[in-house]
Formats: C-alpha cells, structure tokens, sequence
C-alpha cells in the first residue's frame, strides 16, 4: 500500500482541486478560519487589556506595577505562549495528532481565560499559565492543518493563508472592542470573562466542522512506538510536575523573582531556536533537499523575529502610550486606549482580502516569498518612526496627539503583517522537512517568542528614555532589516525552491 493510499484512508489527503466552497477555497479553510477568529478574539481580546491591567493601580484592581514593568511582563508572557508552541509541534507530531492538540489546546485555553475572571492575583497567574499551555498547543497545529489542505503546487495556497489570516483578524478587531469596554467600564475580570466565552464558542464550531479538515486522523503521522509513548508521556508529567515544585520553593525562598522569571525566559527564546535548527540540520530523518531549503528560512526567520518585535509592542508599548498620550474622544464619543488595538485588527481584516484577491491574479507572477516579507518588515519600522512625530519637541509628559498619529501606526503595521505573516507561514509549511512538519511550524512561533523576549528587556527602558529616541531607534534597526532581506532576494530565490 502506498503512502498516497494510506492518506486517503485516514482522510488525511488534501481535498479535490475543484473544492472552492470557501471564497474559491477548500471548505476546511472555514472551519480552521472559524476557530482562530474565536481563538483571536480571547488571546488578543485579553492582551490589549493585560498590560493596562498590570499598570493600574491596586485601588483600582489592577496589579501596581510601573509602566516599563508592566510591558516587560506583559511581553514574558507572550514569551512563554511561544516557546510553548515548540512542545505543542512535537506533540501533535509524535503522540496527539494536529486535531486532537488543537482541540485540547483549545480546552486549556478557555479553562486559563475562566481563571482569570476570578479577581484574585493568583487565579491571574494560574489563567495565564493554562493560556500558554493551551496556545502553544492550538497555534503551530492550526496553521499546519491549513497547509495541508493544499497541495505544494497550488497557486491558491497563498491567498488562503491571507484569507485565513483575514478571518484570525476579525477576533482580532472584536476582541479589543468587547474586552476593552468591560475592562474599562466594568473592572478588569469582566473583559476576562469575555475572552472565556469567546474561546468556548471557538471550540464549538471547531468540532462540529472536523468533517472538512485535513490531516484529521486520530493518530499521531509520526507517531512514538507504543512503549516509547508511554515512556514518553509518563516524562513529561514527571518532569512538569518537578519544575512547578521547584519553581514554587524557589518563589519561597525569594530566589525566582519576576525579573529573574522574565530574564530567565529572554535567555530560553535566545537558546531554544538555535537548539531547534541545530536538531533539524543533524536530524537523519531529513534529507539533504529539505536541509538545503532550511538555510534560506534562517533569513525568514531572523526577519520576523525583528517584525514581530515591533507588532507585539502594539499590544504593550503603545497602549501604554495611547493610555497617557493619545486622545481617546472622536467625534464627541469617548473610548477606552485598548480600543486602539482594535484599529490594528480592521485594518488586518480590510487589508488582507484585498492582498488574496491581489495575488490570485498576479499567480506566477507575484513576488516572491521573501520580497513580501522584506516589505513587511521595512513598513512595521516605518510604523515606529511615524511615532517620532508626535512624541517630539514637548516639554513634558503631559501633551496628547491627536488619535489619527496611533491610527496611521498601526495602518502601516497591519499591512506590514498581512504581507509578512501569510507569506512567512505559508513558505514555511512549504520548506518543513516531512518529518518535522508541524515542529518546523514550532520553529516559526519560536521567531515570535525571540521577539517578545527581546522586547521584554527593550521595554524596560520605556519609562528611562525619550519617546523619540525609544520610537526611532527601534523602528530605524527594523527598516535596516527589511533592506537586508531585499539585498538577500536573489539567493533566496534560488534556495527556497519551489516556494515562490
């Protein structure tokens, strides 16, 4: 029996050329789409309130703590949600299968959003650590089951993504307005509580459409031996379980303070993705054709760990800056800073069918992968030097810009992530050993938790520099990048066959 015949059997082949039900895309795509608006709509509905959360006051119930420290930890938790996704990947390859990781990710998840709508700081902590588990499960496997409803070949595959990425960004916009509002109006846990119902109707629609998705078996495509299983899952308890008593006794002792935590999950996002490469270029399951495509991505994933270290700050940064700087009044009606998020999200969901239908007609002739991800890159710095503007020539801290100065950021930066997170997950599904295939996902996400750990320690200087200078070195390092990976296009060209 050949390896097609099995696939077609465990339903996991991608479905006919002819299947357009979604937009002229595969059915699936609607399901994996539905779940990620949802999926979006608590993890970024929560985020654009989480930092303010930290730096509110304890009057007030938030948590008391400084603006820079409040971003930093804000960033250490998205830290901690990616590097997560590293164990997620391998998972889903070796012992759950990609359905069944994104359904119990999804599970913890709305368990972790259900905690944090308790209002107690402990509940708090315990929420944010079911969120990491639980994302670092769903995220690289959802968007490894949208790769495999296409084939290498199939023109269509980019434009998926970018509609797939346009669904992700309708929670996107959603989630900051619902949350936002409640955590404004009604305390900080109620917007929780939103994000935990949210989760839960994202979990629904997710199981009741599995009949279109991909790769849906029940069983691991790579999976352990039976004993190996067993030897493995009982490991992974053990060794879950000895990290949380000791990082309890260490809390105890006064040992592991927060800034300790968060330099300590700097040190892991910095390690672990050299690790990663390191295991997959040695790997004897990897043939010399994959390896040669994996030296080309390195690139790739350099420049999104430099991109996502400007978009991530949108969420912390900039709300906290938008929060003390920015008016919050249009048009006589007055809204909560974290709706600013929200802008950035509308202007990913407008944006994103417009790119699709962009690269549909282009088909061979649109750039090239790495062209798109250069652009990208080159406009999340503009972003940032667009924010030089309006913070300069004050006297104090004490002045607000006008709410179109934070609506033009985030218009240059939502363009900058449709073009550079579609194209960057799409070539990356495409350049996967077949071994590693939802690990190599893992390697993407690790490129995010590379970013929030870098801007966990650059946020610290929030409150120790000047806006322009914090606005404008960071945006011009980010514009320097994506000229960079123009300079690089050629070679990759040549080294990312047969990605486009």
């Amino acid at each position: 029996m050949s390896r097609t015949d099995v696939d077609v059997e465990s339903g996991s082949e991608p479905p006919p050329e002819d299947d357009h039900a979604f937009f002229g895309q595969p059915k699936g795509l609607l399901t994996l789409s539905g779940l990620e608006v949802w999926e979006r709509f608590s993890f970024l509905g929560m985020q654009a309130i989480l930092v303010l959360y930290f730096a509110d006051t304890l009057a007030h119930g938030g948590m008391g703590m400084s603006a820079g420290t409040a971003a930093s930890v804000s960033a250490a938790y998205g830290t901690l949600v990616y590097l997560v996704s590293v164990a997620g990947g391998w998972l889903a390859d070796r012992i759950l299968g990609s359905y069944r990781a994104v359904l119990w990710g999804g599970i913890l998840i709305a368990c972790g959003h259900y905690s944090m709508a308790v209002p107690t700081s402990t509940m708090t902590w315990v929420g944010l650590g079911l969120i990491s588990a639980g994302t670092g499960l769903l995220k690289p496997n959802v968007a490894t089951m949208v790769g495999k409803l296409y084939r290498t070949d199939d023109d269509r595959r980019d434009a998926g993504f970018a509609l797939y990425y346009m669904a992700i960004n309708i929670g996107a916009f959603a989630g900051p307005l619902i949350t936002g509002w409640l955590g404004d109006h009604k305390g900080w846990h109620w917007g929780f509580s939103a994000a935990a119902i949210g989760m839960t109707f994202g979990l629904v629609q997710y199981v009741a459409g599995r009949r279109h998705l991909a790769g849906r078996r029940h069983t691991a495509e790579f999976a352990l031996a039976p004993a190996a299983m067993h030897r493995a899952i009982r490991r992974i308890l053990v060794g879950v379980a000895a990290v949380a008593v000791l990082a309890v006794l260490l809390a105890a002792a006064g040992w592991l303070t927060m800034g300790r935590f968060v330099d300590l999950l700097t040190l892991i996002s910095v390690i672990a993705p050299v690790v990663y490469f390191a295991v997959m270029f040695s790997s004897p399951r990897v043939t010399s054709e994959e390896r040669g495509r994996l030296r080309p991505y390195i690139v790739l994933f350099l420049a999104s760990t430099v991109f996502n270290f400007i978009l991530f700050q949108a969420y912390s940064t900039m709300i906290l800056l938008a929060s003390t700087n920015a008016e919050t009044t249009l048009l006589g009606f007055d809204f909560p800073a974290s709706w600013y998020a929200s802008a950035l999200g509308a202007f990913e969901v407008s944006l994103a069918p417009v790119v699709a239908a962009l690269w549909v007609r282009m088909g061979h002739s649109q750039p090239h992968a790495s062209n798109k991800i250069a652009i990208g890159v080159v406009l999340g710095g503009l972003s940032f030097l667009l924010m030089v503007l309006p913070t300069s020539g004050h006297s104090g801290d004490d002045y607000l810009m006008s709410a179109w100065w934070i609506v033009g950021s985030y218009l240059l930066l939502g363009l900058g992530d449709v073009l550079l997170e579609t194209s960057g997950m799409s070539a990356t599904t495409k350049l996967a050993p077949a071994a590693f295939s939802s690990q190599t996902m893992s390697l993407w996400f690790l490129s995010l938790a590379l970013a929030n750990g870098i801007q966990a320690q650059t946020v610290k200087l929030y409150d120790n520099v000047s806006k322009p200078a914090y606005f404008g070195v960071n945006g011009a390092i980010a514009v320097a990048a994506g000229l960079a990976v123009t300079a690089a296009a050629p070679w990759l060209r040549r080294t990312m066959h047969p990605v486009h």
